[in-house]
């Protein structure tokens, strides 16, 4: 029996302290792209956002070919995506005793890198093959229409 091999290493960085709009600005650029290319491109982008999203597929290779044992240059960032943090609130002391809120926004960014030299399929044990699972499903060959249709249930008028 063949079973998929895990191919996909990440790396996660949490509230980082740049709006998620400004983050995904740059993500979109470097999604679907491979490892060297991504890096010149960081490198070159005039946005503050680039330095952490560079560190982070830094960390995505190092993790990588740490965990997997893979080449720096067979590798994609096959997923990346950017999610809204905490905000930051502070509050900055104004004319006649008053107060004004400050919103900081956080982000967090998760790369994800895909070794495409490594085998997709590997060999797997024959008696973990024909392991049942625990719980059964009473619909697997029932579809939609055969549990309604019989029944007449939209048959009324």
């Amino acid at each position: 029996m063949l079973n998929k091999r895990k191919r996909e290493v990440y790396a996660l960085g949490q509230h980082i302290p740049m709006s998620a709009h400004k983050a995904r600005r740059v993500i979109d650029q470097i999604r679907g792209r491979s490892y060297e290319e991504t890096l010149m491109i960081l490198e070159l982008m005039p946005y503050r956002a680039c330095y952490s999203i560079f560190k982070l597929v830094f960390s995505a290779a190092a993790n990588a070919s740490s965990n997997l044992g893979s080449n720096e240059g067979n590798l994609v960032i096959s997923k990346a995506e950017v999610n809204e943090g905490t905000t930051i609130r502070k509050l900055k002391p104004r004319a006649r005793g008053r107060s004004y809120a400050i919103k900081r926004p956080t982000c967090h960014i998760t790369i994800e890198v895909k070794d495409l030299s490594l085998d997709e399929y590997i060999e797997i044990d024959y008696l973990t093959w024909l392991k049942k699972p625990k719980w059964k499903n009473k619909y697997t060959d029932m579809t939609y229409h055969d549990i309604y249709s019989s029944e007449g249930i939209w048959d009324k008028k």
